[in-house]
C-alpha cells in the first residue's frame, strides 16, 4: 500500500521519489510505503497552514468548539478503528493502545473548553476615562513533530489545544507509524475542520529541518530523545520559534522498606514491561532501599516470566519492538549488562518468530557506571539498584541527568511528602508507577528531559499556542486634547 500526504484537506501523493517502509512489528513484513518530503513537499503544507489561518483565527470560539466537539464524539465512537492502526503498526496491544487514544481523547475533551481557557481580563476607568483589557490570541501556524511510540497520544497532546485556539498545525509522525496521523487526518475533515487547518506531511530529517527553518511556522512542540530534542530546540529558536522539545528519559521507582512489596512488584512489572517499555515514563530502573531487595526481586521476576510476548492483536501481555533495529538495540543492551558483571535474572532474548520481540529482561546488582543503567533502552529492560538508604536514593535519582518521571513506593506520608519536595523530576508518582498527569495539567520533564519553558497541554500548552495582547483604550474626550509630550500618566 502507497501511504500520502495530508495537505490542505486531500491526500497527496508524495513526488520527492523517496519513501521508507513501514513494518508489522509482530510478523516483520512491509505493509505499506510512506513517501518522505522534500523541503519543497513540506513547504507546501506549511504554505497551506499559511493560507487557512486568517479565516480560521477569525472563526468565532463558538463555531470551533462545535467543530471540536464533533471531533470529539467521532474519536470516541471509533476509538477501535485507531487502536487497530496503532497496534498494526507499532506492536503494543489492542489494549494500550485503546488506552493511549483514550488518553489523547481526554485532550480534546480539555480543549473544548477554550472559551473559558482564552477568558482575558478587563479593568474599568484604569486611568480617567480609560479602560484596559488583556487577551490571548494565536500564533499562526505551528508544528507538531512525533514520535513512534504514541502514534496517536502525543500528537493529541498538542493539536487539539493549537487548533481550539485558533492556529493551524502542520504534524509531521514518524514515519515508522503514519497511518495514525494519516486517519486523524480525515476524521477532522468529518468533523467540519476548514480544510488546510490541519495537514500531515510524512518525513524524514529534511521534512524537520525544512520546519524549524521555515519563516512560516510560528512554534514547534516536539517529543523523542535529548540529542534530537536539544537540536530541534537551538535549531527552532535560532529562527525565531517558540519551542517545547520534550526528551528522553531515565525513570526510577524507589521502593521504602515499610512499602507494599506485592503492589510494588504488580507495578514494576506493569510500567517496566507496559507498551514493551516503549513508553518515555517507562520505569526502567527500580530503587530498593534497605534489605528488600531479594524478596523484591524474586516477586519481579516470578511476575515476569509468566508475561506472554507475542502479537499484540492476539491476546497477549505484551506486544513486539517498532522495528528490526530496535529490537537489535535493545538485546545489545542486554548483552552489554551481562559483559558489564550485572546478574540477568530473567533474560528475554531468542523468542521464536519472525516478527520483533524481546520478552520482559531483569538486571539485578546493577552499578550506576553501566550503560543498562545510564542509558535510556526504550525496551522491556529493568534494572534493579540497591542502595542502603532513603538518602541515598534521592541522591542517586537527583544525580541522573534526566528528569521525567519518577515513583515512590511507601506507606509513610511523611516520606512521600518529604520524597515529592526534595525530587528533582518534573511528574512525580506516589504509589502510582507511571504519574502522566490528567489532561488539565500540564506534562512535562526538567533537566535534560526538556528544552524549553513549557510543558505539554493543561493551561501551559494554552499559553504556549498563545501570545497575549493589552489593550488600551479611551474615546473622545475633550480634556485630553493638546500637545503634550510628556510620559502618559494615569490619574
Amino acid at each position: 500500500m502507497q501511504l500520502n500526504h495530508w495537505i490542505a484537506g486531500a491526500a497527496v501523493p508524495g513526488t520527492s521519489g523517496a519513501h521508507a517502509d513501514v513494518t508489522d512489528p509482530a510478523t516483520g513484513a512491509v505493509t505499506a510505503h510512506v513517501p518522505l518530503a522534500s523541503a519543497a513537499e513540506t513547504g507546501a503544507a506549511i504554505d497551506a497552514a499559511a493560507a487557512a489561518f486568517p479565516a480560521w483565527r477569525d472563526t468565532s470560539l463558538a463555531r470551533r468548539t462545535r467543530i471540536l466537539f464533533a471531533f470529539r464524539e467521532l474519536l470516541n465512537a471509533r476509538s477501535h478503528e485507531l487502536a487497530d492502526i496503532i497496534t498494526a503498526e507499532h506492536g503494543k496491544v489492542l489494549s494500550d493502545a485503546a488506552g493511549e487514544v483514550a488518553r489523547g481523547l481526554e485532550v480534546v475533551e480539555f480543549a473544548c473548553g477554550m472559551p473559558h481557557l482564552l477568558n482575558g481580563e478587563a479593568t474599568h476607568n484604569a486611568s480617567t476615562n480609560v479602560d484596559v483589557a488583556s487577551i490571548r490570541q494565536p500564533l499562526g501556524p505551528v508544528a507538531i513533530i512525533s514520535p513512534f511510540n504514541f502514534p496517536a497520544m502525543v500528537p493529541m497532546w498538542f493539536f487539539p489545544i493549537a487548533i481550539a485556539a485558533g492556529n493551524t498545525v502542520v504534524l509531521k509522525p514518524s514515519e515508522k507509524v503514519p497511518g495514525a496521523a494519516l486517519w486523524l487526518a480525515r476524521l477532522w475533515r468529518e468533523a467540519g475542520l476548514p480544510d488546510g487547518v490541519f495537514n500531515v506531511v510524512n518525513g524524514d530529517k529534511t521534512a524537520v529541518d525544512t520546519v524549524l527553518a521555515h519563516p512560516g511556522i510560528k512554534a514547534v512542540s516536539f517529543v523523542g530523545s535529548t540529542p534530537i530534542a536539544r537540536y530541534v530546540y537551538e535549531t527552532g529558536t535560532a529562527h525565531g520559534k517558540r519551542v517545547q522539545a520534550l526528551g528522553g528519559a531515565k525513570n526510577h521507582m524507589v521502593v521504602l522498606p515499610d512499602a507494599d512489596l506485592d503492589l510494588a512488584a504488580d507495578q514494576a512489572v506493569n510500567a517496566g514491561f507496559g507498551s514493551a517499555g516503549e513508553r518515555c515514563m517507562a520505569i526502567s530502573v527500580v530503587v530498593t532501599v534497605g534489605d528488600i531487595a531479594d524478596e523484591l526481586v524474586d516477586k519481579i521476576a516470578t511476575r515476569a516470566a509468566k508475561l506472554r510476548t507475542g502479537d499484540g492483536r492476539l491476546g497477549c501481555d505484551m506486544g513486539p519492538l517498532v522495528t528490526k533495529a530496535a529490537q537489535e538495540r535493545v538485546t545489545g543492551y542486554i548483552a552489554a549488562g551481562e559483559q558489564a558483571g550485572a546478574a540477568l535474572v530473567v533474560d528475554g532474548r531468542g523468542l521464536a518468530g519472525d516478527g520483533f520481540f524481546v520478552g520482559p529482561t531483569l538486571f539485578d546488582h546493577v552499578a550506576t557506571d553501566m550503560s543498562i543503567y545510564t542509558d535510556e533502552i526504550f525496551g522491556p529492560v529493568l534494572s534493579i539498584v540497591r542502595v542502603d538508604t532513603y538518602d541515598q536514593a534521592i541522591e542517586l535519582v537527583n544525580a541522573s541527568p534526566y528528569g521525567n518521571g519518577v515513583a515512590l513506593f511507601t506507606n509513610d506520608g511523611g516520606a512521600a511528602r518529604r520524597f515529592h519536595t526534595e525530587i528533582e523530576v518534573g511528574m512525580v508518582g506516589i504509589n502510582v508507577p507511571v504519574p502522566v498527569p490528567m489532561a488539565y495539567y500540564s506534562f512535562g520533564g526538567w533537566k535534560n528531559s526538556l528544552f524549553g519553558d513549557t510543558h505539554a497541554h493543561g493551561t501551559e500548552g494554552v499559553h504556549f499556542y498563545t501570545r497575549g495582547k493589552v489593550v488600551t483604550t479611551r474615546w473622545a474626550d475633550p480634556t485630553h486634547r493638546g500637545i503634550n509630550l510628556g510620559f502618559p500618566q494615569t490619574g
